[in-house]
Formats: C-alpha cells, sequence, structure tokens
C-alpha cells in the first residue's frame, strides 16, 4: 500500500542565518587530553572513563543534570551540562550488559535523557510525551536498560532546545569478541555553540519564529542548498574551541581507532584527518565492510568509526562546520613539534568523501523484504517556520502504524528547501542504495528534493519518535511518531523512580 500525501507549492523559499562575527582495546584511551606542547590547559573539565558496565557486573553513573560556568575562547558562560562538563562522562559499557544512570535534576527545568541510537526499552527512551513524563526540578529518573549490541552512541536530553546547551555525553558500548585490531582509541564530540554568546537557545529561536527575513549564505553544495538555520559562534570537539585544541596522542605506527559523534543541533561536519587516510568501519553503531577515504559528511545524530595507521608528526583533525565558513579543530600527535594552525586545509578534505552507497553491511544485519511501502513528505510551511511529516506538526503528529514483526519500507521524500538529518528512536533501519543492501543506521540524510528509502522492521513495541535532527526544526514542528497498533497515552507525574532492564533487539 502506497500512502501519497502531496501538497507542498514547490515554490523555492530561502532559509535565514544568524551570522556572528568574532568570537577493541588493549590500553584503550578513550578521550584526548592536551600534551605537555598545547600552550594552553583546557578550560572544560576533561572527559572521565564514566562507569564500565558489564553483563555480570554493572555499576552506576548517576547524572546530574545542574548549572555550570565555562570558559570557551574568550567567553565565558553559564549553561547547563552534566556532572560539571562539558561533554558530559562517558559512559562505557559491555554488549549484553546492563547500563545503571540515573538522572538526578538541578536545573530549574523538568528534563530527560535519551539514549540515542539505542534499541531500548520503551520507558528507558527518554522521549517525554512518548516513553515518559520529563522528570521535574529536583527530581529523579533511574535510567536502567540493557545494550544489546556494541557501537558508538551518546546521550542528550530531549526536552526543547536543552540539547543545545551541555547536556550531553558519549555513550561506547564495547564488542566483547571485537573483531578488529587496534592500538589506541579516541571519542571525538563535534557540537556547535551559542548558549551565553547569542543568547540562550530558547532566545535564539524565538527570533528565529519571529523573523520574517531570509538568509540563504550559508549553503553547501554537498548538502544540496541551505545548511542551517545558525552560523553558530563556536564550534567545539570535546568541549574545546580551536583556539585551545584538544590533543589525542599516540605513538607512531599505531593504528587507532576514532569513534566520531555529532552533537551539534544545526551543523553538519566534513571531517579530514591531515596526513591520513580513513578507513570507515562503523556507520551509526553497526559494522560495515571498511571502506577507505579522504574524508566524510556527519549530520546531526550520526556516528562514525574509523581507523588509520598515525605517521609520525602533529596533525590536524578538521571538522568543517559545512556550508558556514567555520571548523571544529583538534590535533593528533605522535612526535614532538609545532602543531598545524587551527586554520589548516587538509588536502583530504577535497578528496574522495564517503557515501551511503559505500556502505555495505555485513549479511547477517539485513532486514526481510518489506511487504509495503509507505510514503513521508519533508515539508516546509509557507511560513519558512513550521517544517513538517506529511503536513502534520509535532503537536498533532504524523502516526505511521506499524504491526509487531513486520518490515515496511519508508520513503522520505524531502519536498523542502532544506536537507534533513532524520532520526528513528527504539529501532535502526536499513538504507536501500541503488546495486544492493545499504547500511543499517538509525539517523540518515535528506537532502532537498531527495527521496531516500529505509527499512524498518517493527520488533520493539512502543510509542517512537521520528524527527528530524536538527534542532530547530525538531522544535519548529518537524517530529512524527511510530507506533504499534492503537495510539496510547503516557501518564504519570514524573516525579518517581523508573526501572527496567527490558531491551528491543536487532
Amino acid at each position: 500500500m502506497l500512502v501519497t500525501h502531496t501538497w507542498w507549492s514547490g515554490r523555492r523559499v530561502s532559509r535565514r542565518g544568524l551570522i556572528v562575527t568574532g568570537a577493541f582495546a588493549a590500553g584503550a584511551r578513550l578521550l584526548g587530553k592536551p600534551s605537555a606542547a598545547d600552550p594552553t590547559p583546557p578550560t572544560p573539565a576533561p572527559l572521565s572513563s564514566g562507569s564500565l558496565a558489564s553483563a555480570g557486573r554493572p555499576r552506576p553513573v548517576t547524572l546530574h543534570a545542574r548549572p555550570m560556568t565555562v570558559t570557551l575562547g574568550e567567553h565565558t558562560i553559564n549553561t547547563w551540562a552534566y556532572n560539571g562538563q562539558l561533554p558530559g562522562p562517558l559512559i562505557s559499557a559491555t554488549a549484553g550488559g546492563v547500563v545503571r544512570a540515573p538522572l538526578v535534576n538541578g536545573l530549574t527545568e523538568a528534563t530527560t535523557v535519551h539514549w540515542h541510537g539505542i534499541q531500548i526499552a520503551h520507558h528507558m527512551d527518554g522521549a517525554p510525551g512518548y516513553s515518559q513524563v520529563a522528570t521535574p526540578p529536583g527530581g529523579r529518573f533511574d535510567y536502567a536498560f540493557r545494550v544489546p549490541d556494541p557501537g558508538t552512541y551518546f546521550y542528550h536530553s530531549h526536552v526543547g532546545m536543552q540539547a543545545d546547551r551541555g547536556l550531553y555525553g558519549p555513550l561506547v558500548v564495547h564488542d566483547p569478541r571485537e573483531p578488529l585490531s587496534y592500538d589506541v582509541e579516541f571519542t571525538v564530540l563535534l557540537d556547535d555553540w551559542l548558549d551565553g554568546i547569542l543568547g540562550t537557545p530558547d532566545e535564539v529561536l524565538t527570533q528565529l519564529n519571529a523573523s520574517a527575513d531570509h538568509d540563504d549564505t550559508l549553503r553547501s553544495t554537498l548538502l544540496g542548498g541551505v545548511t542551517g538555520e545558525v552560523r553558530h559562534p563556536l564550534y567545539l570537539v570535546n568541549g574545546r574551541g580551536p583556539e585551545t585544541p584538544v590533543t589525542f596522542t599516540a605513538r607512531p605506527g599505531r593504528r587507532a581507532r576514532f569513534r566520531i559523534i555529532n552533537a551539534a543541533a544545526d551543523t553538519a561536519f566534513r571531517v579530514a584527518l591531515g596526513g591520513h587516510r580513513m578507513t570507515v568501519t562503523h556507520a551509526d553503531g553497526f559494522a560495515v565492510k571498511p571502506v577507505t577515504v579522504d574524508t566524510f559528511l556527519i549530520g546531526m545524530g550520526e556516528r562514525y568509526d574509523f581507523l588509520a595507521r598515525l605517521e609520525d608528526g602533529v596533525f590536524p583533525l578538521v571538522a568543517l562546520a559545512e556550508g558556514k565558513g567555520a571548523r571544529a579543530f583538534a590535533l593528533v600527535r605522535t612526535a614532538s613539534g609545532t602543531a598545524p594552525a587551527a586554520d589548516v586545509q587538509p588536502t583530504q578534505l577535497d578528496g574522495q568523501l564517503l557515501t551511503y552507497r559505500d556502505l555495505r553491511p555485513r549479511r547477517a544485519d539485513n532486514l526481510p523484504r518489506p511487504t509495503r511501502t509507505v510514503l513521508v513528505e519533508l515539508g516546509m510551511r509557507p511560513s519558512g517556520n513550521e517544517w513538517t511529516l506529511n503536513d502534520r506538526l509535532a503537536g498533532d503528529p504524523y502516526r505511521l502504524q506499524v504491526e509487531r514483526g513486520e518490515t515496511i519500507r519508508v520513503v522520505l521524500a524531502n519536498l523542502s528547501p532544506m536537507w534533513h538529518p532524520m532520526h528513528l528512536h527504539g529501532h535502526t533501519f536499513q538504507v536501500h542504495v541503488p546495486g544492493g543492501h545499504g547500511p543499517r543506521k538509525d539517523t540518515v540524510n535528506v537532502k532537498p528534493r531527495e527521496r531516500v528509502e529505509i527499512d524498518v522492521q517493527a520488533r520493539n513495541p512502543g510509542e517512537w519518535m521520528f524527527h528530524c535532527h536538527n534542532l530547530y526544526h525538531q522544535e519548529q514542528g518537524m517530529m512524527g511518531v511510530l507506533g504499534y497498533g492503537p495510539p496510547v497515552r503516557v501518564t504519570g507525574t514524573g516525579t518517581g523512580t523508573g526501572s527496567g532492564t527490558g531491551m528491543g533487539h536487532h
């Protein structure tokens, strides 16, 4: 059955930009820290190793959401974060184990934690109004869930614009039978930052909603046109800007695994490691047939793992803010020497670019053939401030009903003038590419006038958010639901304690 909703007139509407000037591993190192050669120490707290949750002996890490002060370049900023760190603490687990991560809300607003990419028990998903009631100020919620599969994931608030502050952190699930061979491991979180510089994210959203002006200077051929809503004043790697870059250190000749996470609200990054090619091994946590490239584009919510044999020297890890004329920047150091400048332009950025059709899954990860097809149109209303799924806004969301056990094909047809990284909670899907099976993912980029087909197997009952991971588009309406059977409503006060370890599986 093909469901069709055609409504958009096809006229071109450009988007505004806010422009600001000025400001499997033995001995694994999970996050870089400054080397002795760095000119300044870090200002944000370094990421900790978190809590190792093994299948038999999980240990909890409590997430305290609360205000903090952080220095980013020339700016001293009051923001919100977990445990006084930017990003939040690394949570490390082993596949098959249980993560226990109580949330204590020290904010002035209700909040949740969403475990992005994990096929999780529905009541642990942290989606307010769908899987739980948001935890109020002074409240606590005990997140406890099994992590069925290895991979690179992250966690973040799923209330309003909170994730565009410091309320995010990495979650790495290790494979007890890791097939890859490498010597050192680095986790890299990319972010765009405006909190405390342009105002709060809520204030910026209010400005976008109130403005009738349009500015399409934020453009990229790779993304098919306008790239975002905001030109953020800062772009970060692990909580640090280009002027005081984080440094990842290892010995020359070592094989390094990089886990790249895009935690940004509004920015896609083009990533390259100067002087090296990258062998991509995982997309959104799923293993793929290794493919060697020079660079890749990573949308909000996506994750890529790659391997590189490190040369002798100091090398730039560059993440261009695609179409925004800025970058996030870090260093990889294997020897003494002068570090490259933050504006260095590695030739790899213009080299071979990874595409979805390059990513081939393991045979075991292929999903069954779909039994029906559904069309979901990604649209923009004439106001330019409302983004829709099948002409429905989040207040009255489009609901894609599924029955347990079926596999459906969802055709994502982007009729809007901007690209959208579409993310599905509680499931992964298989991207359909010409000539065969594409990668298993949970977030996929859809460019303007593009149609992307994804196959979804319904094996994890619940009401699951399906939305654009551009946080501004999400809050301006691009949020729907994948639901099992008739609709249900979430009830409760949100003041109590939640628990549970039931899981969905691949």
